[in-house]
């Protein structure tokens, strides 16, 4: 069945349906995407409008087009899934990476969050949270490295957190398992920094390279928080993001 189309411009619903597909990794890098004539075809669009949705896929830095060839995706070295794409992914497929990429989780047990930490997650400044750190990889290396925060009671009642073990289906999940909170809305913040001695060692950079810090929050539909992260990356990766407004 051929995709509806709506009141957005044509070309940008190809965008944002093929951006989709490439951030939750359906496309991943090295796939090739429809060509012109195949998404003329597909979305019942010319073959300029259809051009015109590839070139605005290349300006974003998604894919490259290839001289007999076609149009390659090209994400493993410029793209930065937030947390918020991973949470969209697991609802979606019940997997929390996308193919090609996987995380250690290097540390897990309980302790002392920093202050906005603590202010997200309701508790005492100074008390401890469950903690959970990874560093996500891909096959050309890492690709960023977070820690996740959770409520301290939540070390005893889903204790899969305080392991190093992976959690199948992800933390929301098993959580979700045992206390019924679903996540439904996420927020991201981040800014540029320097890379210390230790996010270096973890991102294979040399120390004081650039990177992207950030932090996310993820709650659920009463608004209670579910999940607190920081998170690191090398610099000149890309977090896409897309809003709509009435």
């Amino acid at each position: 069945m051929a995709p509806a189309i709506d009141r957005t411009p044509p070309y940008l619903q190809v965008v944002s349906a093929l951006r989709k597909q490439i951030i939750s990794g359906e496309l991943k890098d090295g796939d090739r995407i429809p060509s012109v004539r195949d998404l003329a075809t597909e979305w019942s669009i010319s073959q300029a409008t259809a051009m015109k949705a590839v070139a605005a896929l290349r300006a974003d830095g998604l894919v490259e087009s290839i001289t007999g060839v076609g149009t390659i995706v090209r994400t493993q070295s410029t793209l930065h899934r937030s947390a918020g794409d991973r949470f969209a992914r697991m609802l979606s497929t019940g997997k929390i990476y996308a193919p090609g990429e996987f995380a250690k989780i290097t540390e897990a047990g309980m302790a002392v969050p920093p202050v906005w930490v603590a202010d997200h997650l309701g508790i005492e400044e100074g008390a401890e949270a469950v903690r959970r750190h990874r560093i996500t990889h891909n096959e050309a290396g890492p690709v960023g490295a977070s820690t996740s925060w959770f409520a301290p009671e939540l070390g005893s009642s889903v204790p899969a957190l305080l392991s190093t073990e992976r959690i199948p289906g992800g933390t929301p999940s098993a959580i979700e398992a045992v206390t019924g909170q679903r996540g439904v809305r996420s927020s991201d913040t981040s800014t540029s920094s320097l890379a210390t001695e230790q996010q270096a060692a973890e991102l294979g950079i040399e120390p004081g390279s650039p990177v992207t810090i950030g932090r996310n929050v993820l709650r659920d539909s009463e608004g209670s928080v579910i999940e607190v992260g920081e998170y690191v990356s090398a610099g000149g990766r890309w977090t896409t993001v897309e809003h709509h407004y009435a």
